[in-house]
């Protein structure tokens, strides 16, 4: 997510959201090291057993956001969930999901739970 103050609002009414929903969140903007072939992870959230890792995308429309994940930023923010689960050991037995958060206002985004797999 872009570090301007609509990617920052996106990102912080993603985590309102998953909080209110029961998720704890674990850490936000995660970067892998230079070179690796992973990415930022925006929002890594967890509920129970569950830990997800969230794509936080701001756009003018809903359409245009989810169009904005490409496969290649899925497969590197895989490879940033393998990578954060390594560095964390006491998540290595979790389930994990890939959500995808969009937004376009406070007043209109969408929640895509598991909204790719590799």
């Amino acid at each position: 997510m872009a570090d301007n103050k609509g990617g920052k609002t996106a990102e912080n009414t993603a985590a309102l959201f998953f909080r209110l929903h029961g998720f704890n969140i674990v850490e936000r903007n995660y970067i892998t090291g230079r070179g690796t072939g992973a990415g930022e992870i925006d929002l890594i959230v967890r509920r129970g057993n569950l830990l997800v890792f969230v794509e936080v995308k701001k756009r003018r429309c809903l359409d245009g956001a989810a169009y904005a994940i490409k496969p290649v930023q899925q497969q590197r923010i895989w490879k940033a969930a393998e990578a954060f689960v390594e560095n964390h050991p006491e998540y290595q037995n979790s389930d994990i999901r890939f959500d995808a958060f969009l937004f376009v206002s406070w007043r209109s985004f969408q929640h895509i739970p598991d909204a790719w797999r590799l």
